[in-house]
């Protein structure tokens, strides 16, 4: 029996990391993320998970971010009991992390189910919940960095300092196949880029049969800059917001991104380099993680504050109450205010952007990857309105970005990390990133001799038969659980914009065109077998030849 690499996340998309390996003495996960991003890319969590949950006997996790590790009570709920094997601090933030989640996943259904309510439809499901989040917790099992363990059968494992956020790693892993033989494989899990303000740079030996590799970032450039130097950006942005007279709304993941944010705020404060009226951490989960930072200080390499310090200046707001976070709604201007989630799509953010889009004084900076079809990147594309909240907000903020807090390598610095791996003598995998940029690095890999055969961009459930000497065999699923072209842009997406350029279109139209135009979709309905318009639309009225749906 060979090794089996089935690809169950996280392949063709960013999100919903999940490996799972099938060896002659059992198998086991890598990862098993939540995926996020538009509607169908969402809609994969709620399909059957395509494999036997029972029949997994341990996990390895990278780290603790949402898209790694948030489809893990849901394990729990279909029966899986096996360990989970992670470093100590990835142990720290899941006490916070998974019943964040589930409780997201509650209020969803408890929304939804008001929605079926209304018509009379069944109520709806959570995904999981707080219970089997609790229950995934008594699983977790801690390990070092750099030491080997055994968490079964045939399989060794090590992990190695990814740099990405606290406690992540890549994880080196030893499979023994029926002829006794291990097959090395590497699984870089998400690798942090040069510059970090807590971690030394990425770790790892080198010489493997199989490398894992995401690619969030290929074939896209980061400007190089120091931390002094990316100081020095934050704070031109936020003296550019301040002098503009209204607040600086910043969205930011709960982990790593708030920490950085709050790290090079208060120093900037401490050395008199700005000076906002409030900075407010509006996130109950953020503020949980901001201790476990705490708690984890000693293991920061290029924090300038000291531990005392660290995000405690007294201008700092850490928000929990809800009645607290409806406050902030008074304050018109002169403050920092962040809250997650960093894509804008959940969470608290969304109240924030709400309440400041609208003020022309106002700006809003994002500090990192938007994935397509997020509440973020539709705002950072330059949209002039934007659906929150199933309310048509008007865009009149100042929109700004600035990629320099993001806790992925660019194009470069993965380049560097694969190099330092080498040599590889089955084949990479690259995973964890869209087509688009899979393809920049995987073009970019053959350009330094690897042959083409060697760099393989899997698809959602494919798998892999695999040798120490190579890919004995390739398969691919009879049904795959989704359409690849739905995942970088879904219909839903194009549905919204559509009905909002539409909606816009007509109010710009004098009235005596306005039907003439409705009359001419109605006839394109019609043409593809649509029922007849009840309000009278099908009388033969002059065509207008609508105008500005191709920009």
């Amino acid at each position: 029996m060979t090794v089996t690499l089935h690809f169950h996340g996280a392949a063709g998309t960013v999100t919903g990391s999940c490996y799972r390996v099938v060896h002659p003495k059992g198998q086991f996960l890598v990862d098993c993320g939540l995926f996020q991003g538009n509607k169908s890319v969402r809609d994969l969590n709620l399909k059957p998970t395509p494999f036997d949950p029972k029949a997994i006997d341990f996990m390895l996790l990278t780290h603790a971010h949402i898209d790694h590790a948030g489809l893990l009570p849901k394990l729990y709920a279909e029966g899986w009991r096996g360990p989970m094997w992670m470093t100590e601090p990835t142990a720290g933030l899941l006490e916070y992390l998974l019943p964040d989640s589930a409780g997201i996943q509650e209020s969803e259904a408890e929304r939804e189910t008001k929605k079926r309510g209304r018509r009379g439809d069944e109520p709806a499901k959570p995904l999981y919940t707080t219970e089997n989040a609790a229950e995934a917790l008594k699983y977790r099992r801690t390990c070092r960095y750099g030491e080997w363990l055994e968490p079964g059968p045939g399989v060794r494992a090590r992990y190695w300092n990814a740099g990405h956020i606290i406690g992540s790693a890549s994880i080196e892993v030893e499979v023994a196949n029926s002829n006794g033989k291990p097959v090395r494989l590497m699984f870089s899990g998400d690798i942090g880029p040069d510059e970090k303000v807590f971690y030394a740079q990425p770790e790892g030996p080198a010489g493997f049969d199989y490398i894992l590799c995401e690619s969030t970032y290929g074939g896209r450039e980061r400007q190089d800059y120091t931390l002094p130097q990316r100081r020095q950006a934050l704070k031109a942005e936020i003296d550019l917001a301040l002098q503009r007279g209204g607040n600086l709304v910043i969205p930011a993941f709960a982990v790593e991104r708030s920490q950085e944010l709050l790290h090079d705020i208060g120093l900037l404060i401490k050395e008199g380099e700005i000076d906002p009226r409030l900075v407010i951490l509006d996130s109950p989960l953020a503020s949980k993680v901001t201790g476990v930072y705490r708690k984890y200080a000693s293991l920061f390499e290029d924090t300038e504050l000291s531990a005392d310090e660290l995000f405690n200046d007294p201008r700092f707001r850490i928000i929990e109450a809800v009645e607290d976070s409806k406050a902030i709604n008074s304050i018109k201007g002169g403050a920092i205010i962040m809250s997650a989630s960093g894509m804008a799509d959940a969470g608290r953010i969304k109240h924030h952007l709400r309440n400041n889009l609208i003020r022309a004084n106002a700006t809003v900076l994002f500090v990192g990857y938007q994935a397509p079809g997020t509440l973020g990147q539709i705002i950072l594309s330059g949209a002039k309105e934007v659906r929150i909240h199933g309310t048509l907000v008007p865009v009149r903020a100042s929109i700004r970005s600035m990629g320099n807090y993001s806790a992925h390598a660019d194009h470069s610095e993965l380049m560097d990390w694969i190099k330092a791996r080498l040599p590889v003598h089955g084949a990479i995998f690259l995973t964890h990133g869209e087509d688009e940029e899979r393809a920049a690095l995987r073009q970019a890999l053959i350009a330094t001799g690897l042959g083409g055969d060697q760099v393989v961009l899997p698809q959602l459930d494919d798998y892999f038969e695999l040798t120490p000497a190579g890919i004995a065999a390739a398969g691919t699923p009879e049904r795959r659980r989704i359409d690849p072209m739905q995942l970088p842009s879904d219909w839903h997406n194009a549905f919204s914009d559509f009905t909002i350029r539409l909606s816009q279109r007509l109010y710009e139209l004098p009235d005596s065109e306005k039907l003439a135009l409705m009359t001419q979709l109605q006839r394109q309905l019609s043409a593809l077998g649509a029922p007849p318009s009840p309000h009278g639309l099908q009388t033969p009225v002059t065509p207008v030849e609508p105008q500005g749906f191709d920009e």
